[in-house]
Formats: structure tokens, C-alpha cells, sequence
């Protein structure tokens, strides 16, 4: 994440760096006629399993639409067709890819995952830098960028498929106290993709390769925003032995959940110095 390339927002690519730093992946997927839906525990393998007949391509665009309003985003017509591709070809778990890494350890207590320390490989991940009013306002547009690539706007003009978790790469002072207007949203390319990425189409969609890094991850569940981004950095860095260990200014929110549901399921990483 840092500038030196030895964090995981590459440092080596495809194409040019874009510089640092979610409606996310999840979202489009959630977006049917009968959601948002209170059964079940709204992770990823369940959305869009009651999306066995077409829905409505307008219907679906007005309930994003609906939605972003609450995180003051607008969502553009031309947004209907990648959230009816992605609803139409996500129907089961099979369907959606996870970032693979190895554990190394766990840290627990009573029975509680406190935190996780991971080794994730070198791969390609698609990404764009945006820089909106707010924290929300950037992932949110930025990922609608990337569902654009992901849903056709690429070289091969084919639907991609999901990958688990989209990353949001953040930056703050040095007190964490202010998260940086910079926010990079990332998304991992299938394994059958990954030594031949599509091209996108939008110019400011990089694929980027990040080098292999040891992760420090703690679970947490509810909304993604700035305060709740700076209390989960606090948290994680009192629970952490060694925090100094890690990259002190860069940090990545990881989702796995559909952001409209209360009980949203995240991850905030510190990396590890090289």
C-alpha cells in the first residue's frame, strides 16, 4: 500500500500506478424485487439465490437507486445493465471466487477471534483511486466503475465473475484520526484471469500486481464509514502485541457482505512491513 511497492497496492502492474487507497459488488447483487430481505444472515452466498426468474432490469436500478440515495450517491441509468448481469450470473455459492491466503496464526479469547495473521500470494487486482466528498461517496463511485469492467466494459467483453472480498485501501494521519479523501477500491481477477487480465475500458481502471504480504485481519460487523473505520483501526492497533510491525498510515476495509443489511460482515487489515 505504501509508495515503496512492498504493500499490497502493488508497486508493479499492467499499467501506470494510480496512487493510493464500496456500494460494493455485494450491493449489486442484493438489488431484487423483494430486498432488502431480513432472512438469513445477508452474507454474499445467500443474495441472490432468490433470483432464479429475471427481474425487472428498472426495477432493480430504482431499488439501487433507493438506496444510494441514503449514502448520498447518485446512481446513473446506465448502472441497469451491469446490476442485472451481476444479479442474473450470481445465483449460488459456486458462483463467487474468494482471495485465497494461508493462516499463520490466530489470536482467541474465550472461545472469540480476535484477530488473524495471514499470508496472501502475489496476484492482480483491478483497481481505481477516487477522491469524493466523503469516504462512502468514493467507494461507492468507484466501485460502480469497476462493475462496469467486471460486467463486460472489457477487452474480452464478457461478464467476469465474483471474487471475495472486494478491499477498500484507505489512508489516514499520523494520529488515525483522519481518513484520507484518497480512496483506492480493489477487486481481485478470477485465477483463470489472473495471468491474462482483460484490459479495461475505463482509463482509470488499473490492474496492478500486488506482491506477496503478511496480513494482520480482525472481523467486525456493521456500516463502513470514517468513524467507524478510525474506531476499528484504534481497536485493532491495542489489541495487536507488536503493532509497530505493521504499516502505520495505510489500512484496507475488506467486505464480504451486502452493505444494506445490519449485520455487515467486514474486516479491517494492517499490513506488515517488508
Amino acid at each position: 500500500m505504501d509508495r515503496g511497492g512492498c504493500q499490497m497496492n502493488g508497486g508493479g502492474g499492467d499499467g501506470p500506478d494510480p496512487g493510493s487507497g464500496m456500494i460494493t459488488l455485494e450491493d449489486l447483487e442484493s438489488f431484487s424485487e423483494e430486498q432488502p430481505s431480513d432472512s438469513g444472515n445477508g452474507s454474499l452466498e445467500e443474495v441472490g439465490e432468490t433470483m432464479e426468474e429475471a427481474v425487472d432490469p428498472d426495477r432493480l436500478l430504482h431499488y439501487w437507486q433507493d438506496v444510494a440515495r441514503g449514502h448520498q450517491v447518485d446512481v446513473p441509468q446506465e448502472m441497469s445493465q451491469p446490476i442485472q448481469l451481476l444479479s442474473s450470473n450470481n445465483q449460488g455459492r459456486s458462483e463467487r471466487e474468494q482471495v485465497p491466503f494461508t493462516v499463520i496464526t490466530r489470536k482467541e479469547k474465550c472461545g472469540e477471534l480476535l484477530y488473524e495473521k495471514r499470508h496472501y500470494e502475489k496476484a492482480r487486482w483491478a483497481c481505481i483511486t477516487m477522491r469524493e466528498d466523503t469516504y462512502e461517496q468514493s467507494i461507492c463511485y468507484g466501485f460502480m466503475r469497476l462493475m462496469r469492467y467486471i460486467c463486460q466494459q472489457n477487452a474480452l467483453g464478457d461478464y467476469l465473475g465474483m471474487t471475495l472480498p472486494i478491499l477498500t485501501v484507505i489512508h489516514t494521519d499520523e494520529s488515525h484520526s483522519v481518513v484520507s479523501r484518497d480512496v483506492t477500491v480493489a477487486y481481485y481477477l478470477p485465477t483463470n484471469l489472473q495471468d491474462q487480465p482483460p484490459q479495461p475500458l475505463d482509463s482509470d481502471i488499473v490492474i496492478e500486481i500486488w506482491p506477496a504480504a503478511v496480513v494482520y485481519t480482525r472481523p467486525f460487523t456493521g456500516p463502513t464509514n470514517e468513524v467507524t473505520i478510525v474506531n476499528q483501526i484504534s481497536t485493532f492497533a491495542e489489541l495487536l502485541d507488536s503493532p509497530g510491525v505493521c504499516v502505520n498510515d495505510s489500512f484496507i476495509v475488506a467486505g464480504y457482505t451486502n452493505p444494506a443489511h445490519s449485520n455487515r460482515q467486514n474486516e479491517i487489515w494492517f499490513l506488515e512491513r517488508c
